[in-house]
């Protein structure tokens, strides 16, 4: 399956760069190329991309609130955010507006790609690293944006909140499994209840659940 791609971003060069090495690669497409938020809302509505990947900082409508429209319907495109680590507080803002992971700018090609496909495939990019450390610093932060609310929080097993705050600490299915003991099969059904349980869109949502329900804090 191919997966198509809107680029959102107001730099020319960027997303020239990013179409060029798109090009050669077998399973995306780039369709379409917006240089604000409201372009970005307005092909995801036109070309219906699998994946936007976002730029946060744009004129005009910003990558936040681009994303907030478009994820507003669950059968719209999924969005990735567009980064820079070192400078941009807004991350977990964007997360909360519902976008299913982010990218950072120097990130190697194999590594953006393969966060494209994970999106496409319905999961969130939740990978060690860089990952767990944005979500560590951005966790806790009143941003801009309602906070989500999340359905029967209060109702999930004792196992779902184990599950939910190791899912809050960025664990992967596997690393959840090992640590509980269970098998990578019944972490992923927990983590597919959770999902359901609580309204959640992705496995980014739950991370933002864990630390909602004061189950995960982030490091002072």
């Amino acid at each position: 399956m191919t997966v198509r791609v809107v680029l959102a971003d107001d730099q020319p060069l960027v997303r020239a760069g990013l179409r060029v090495l798109m090009a050669d690669t077998v399973g995306i497409d780039v369709v379409g190329e917006a240089e604000n938020g409201a372009q970005a809302v307005h092909l995801a509505r036109d070309v219906q991309p699998d994946v936007v990947v976002m730029d946060i900082r744009m004129p005009g409508m910003d990558g936040i609130e681009a994303t907030r429209m478009i994820t507003a319907d669950r059968a719209a495109a999924r969005v990735v955010v567009l980064t820079t680590f070192d400078d941009d507080d807004y991350v977990y803002a964007a997360l909360r507006a519902g976008a299913s992971g982010f990218l950072v700018k120097d990130m190697a090609l194999e590594d953006i790609l393969t966060a494209i496909r994970v999106v496409a495939a319905g999961d969130a990019l939740l990978a060690p690293g860089v990952t767990r450390r944005l979500i560590a610093q951005f966790a806790g932060r009143a941003g801009p944006g309602p906070t989500p609310e999340w359905r029967d929080i209060d109702a999930i097993t004792e196992r779902e909140r184990e599950v939910l705050t190791l899912v809050g600490r960025g664990m992967s299915n596997a690393e959840i499994a090992a640590s509980l003991f269970i098998s990578t099969a019944t972490a992923k059904a927990h983590v597919a209840r959770l999902l359901a349980k609580l309204g959640a869109r992705d496995r980014v949502q739950l991370v933002i659940a864990a630390y909602d329900a004061g189950l995960v804090s982030p490091p002072r």
